[in-house]
């Protein structure tokens, strides 16, 4: 990975999600994203495949790229996921998509990440770019060595597809932790790029809820003792705590795997695309030279 990852002004380039509603029904706060920029469109089990579908065709006709959460457990049949695939591509102009094994009350046949990508329908129906899941902090009921094992097969199901497959992480709040996370993938043999999650500002109470939610309490309590539990919880969470460390790595570490940042708008679409266009991770202007070559091919 010898190309540039940095913005000329030293910053991570960002994507961010929304929900299918929000994209419907306030398309209004679009306008903040630049174009091109990945938005990632949810999938909570409470959006209709219409829904979604219209929400991605809404990102597309502006001009965005839309990044469907593809949910392994939600689909009651093979020929479900199969159609779910090709109205995105063919009614919504969806390329990318992100595939996770997702919650369920009841499963269907396809249970995790790797059955999705094991079907061979994103290859044969135009998807293009691949995102899988990383956790940084680990992962509710699976081991490490069942994690390295999922990490494996991605890989060999990478090389024989044209895709080009990334990791995007969960949201934490602990740069350390996710360094030392980084050099850990890169020991087990890692190449895909990585997008680390970064939870937008937002106020404590409000992360405090999806960190429970998440299961990234740990890391939240790590930022509470950093910045002093009343501090925190009066002046809400600085972003900048996660991003400038991650930044500092790529500049130290060349080598680096870290590509880019995911960001939460756990305090809002609007509050997140302020904060980005402020420091400088979005502009008007993203140049395609900030995608990594596994991403660009």
């Amino acid at each position: 990975m010898t190309e540039k990852r940095l913005l000329a002004n030293g910053r991570l380039p960002a994507s961010t999600e929304m929900s299918p509603k929000q994209v419907v029904e306030k398309t209004e706060l679009l306008a903040n994203i630049p174009a091109g920029t990945q938005v990632y469109v949810t999938d909570l089990g409470n959006a209709t495949e219409d829904m979604i579908v219209a929400a991605a065709r809404t990102l597309t006709n502006n001009r965005l790229t839309p990044v469907p959460h593809m949910a392994a457990r939600r689909y009651p049949t093979l020929a479900a996921f199969e159609q779910r695939i090709k109205r995105l591509t063919l009614e919504a102009g969806v390329t990318e998509v992100l595939a996770i094994a997702g919650e369920a009350e009841q499963a269907g046949p396809l249970t995790s990440s790797v059955a999705l990508l094991e079907t061979g329908l994103f290859n044969q129906l135009g998807i293009r770019k691949i995102a899988v899941a990383g956790h940084p902090e680990g992962a509710p009921d699976i081991s490490p060595d069942v994690i390295q094992a999922f990490l494996k097969r991605k890989h060999e199901l990478a090389a024989e597809s044209d895709a080009a497959f990334r990791i995007v992480t969960q949201f934490g709040f602990d740069p350390h932790r996710v360094s030392l996370w980084l050099d850990e993938l890169r020991d087990w043999g890692n190449e895909f790029p990585v997008h680390a999650g970064v939870a937008g500002p937002a106020k404590m109470t409000t992360l405090l809820k999806y960190a429970a939610f998440a299961g990234v309490e740990n890391s939240l309590n790590f930022l509470k003792k950093r910045g002093g539990a009343v501090v925190s919880m009066l002046s809400g969470y600085d972003p900048e705590t996660m991003a400038e460390p991650l930044e500092t790595r790529v500049t130290s570490q060349p080598e680096s795997q870290l590509a880019q940042i995911h960001v939460y708008p756990f305090g809002g679409i609007q509050k997140t695309a302020d904060w980005l266009h402020a420091r400088g991770s979005w502009s008007f202007q993203i140049p395609s030279s900030t995608l990594t070559a596994n991403e660009s091919a």
